[in-house]
């Protein structure tokens, strides 16, 4: 059989389930997922395998207006991401359905993505809708734009995903595959784990802090007896922040780092020892080194 290798750009709105595909698709958890919009920052990009086809997902952030710079950062990634891709899959809540903001990324679909580049439609969550809806969604999508295929999902249970990773491997162009095959991320290790300790604060955290923090990995030991030791800082934008992180006599930070420890030894297989120190960094969403870290672009929020 004829090896097959590709770029998928999975693409929506905040909190579609760009993510929680990504995961289902490559089996392991590579994309953090929360319920808070806004989690996905760098282009993580997990693989997976399916018969001779290697599919590499290039999970992109939310498409949303963009505000802040570091939103519009996020934003131009998205859509380098999916200008890049061989096959673009545009994910939409089957609850939600046709919002202004699906219309606003069909829109800049058609000037952002080159006539000819493949696309597809992928309804998530439709086991919240009735299927009379579910069809009149798609019938009223594909009116809008001229989707190759029509995929009805629930990346959260699985259904409808093998379909779709099956299309996707079949549709990929033809070619050696881009990656070793035991490797399910290009990022680096490091990152994964800052990514998944940031997620925990996150949950944690609620309303209090949503973008106002970042983790990075400082130091990163794999010790002789199979453990690993990670030194993480979690950087705040201001002095009451770093209370609110550290809760009440240490207790939030102390269950962050137990929650993030657990979570990065699962993945790594083997025991992680896990020491996080917070520090205020006030201006930390106008320094070009923290987007290079997050893989976006800090001109791209000009």
């Amino acid at each position: 059989m004829t090896q097959r290798a590709g770029f998928v750009a999975l693409i929506g709105e905040p909190n579609a389930g760009k993510s929680t595909l990504l995961n289902r698709m490559v089996g392991a958890k590579v994309s953090i997922v929360t319920h808070k919009v806004q989690t996905t920052r760098a282009r993580i990009r997990g693989v997976a395998i399916e018969g001779e086809a290697q599919i590499v997902f290039v999970d992109t952030p939310g498409l949303f207006r963009p505000r802040r710079r570091l939103d519009r950062a996020m934003v131009a990634a998205a859509w380098g991401g999916a200008a890049d891709a061989d096959i673009v899959v545009l994910l939409v809540e089957a609850h939600r359905g046709r919002t202004a903001g699906v219309d606003a990324i069909i829109e800049t679909l058609r000037e952002r993505v080159a006539e000819g580049r493949t696309v597809a439609l992928a309804i998530n969550k439709i086991d919240r809708v009735k299927a009379e809806a579910l069809l009149a969604l798609s019938a009223d999508l594909n009116d809008a734009y001229p989707f190759a295929r029509s995929f009805m999902i629930s990346a959260e249970r699985g259904h409808g995903v093998d379909d779709l990773r099956e299309w996707l491997a079949e549709t990929l162009p033809e070619g050696p595959w881009l990656y070793p095959e035991d490797q399910i991320a290009d990022l680096p290790m490091r990152m994964i784990a800052a990514e998944m300790t940031r997620e925990k604060l996150t949950l944690r955290l609620h309303q209090e802090l949503p973008y106002e923090l970042t983790v990075e990995t400082e130091a990163w030991e794999d010790r002789k007896d199979g453990s690993t030791r990670i030194d993480q800082i979690v950087y705040v934008a201001r002095d009451g922040h770093k209370g609110i992180v550290l809760g009440h006599k240490g207790e939030t930070i102390k269950s962050v780092s137990q929650a993030a420890r657990a979570e990065i030894a699962e993945f790594l297989g083997r025991p992680v020892h896990l020491f996080l120190t917070v520090k205020v960094r006030p201006g930390w969403l106008d320094e070009a080194e923290r987007y290079s870290e997050m893989g976006l672009d800090f001109r791209d929020g000009d």
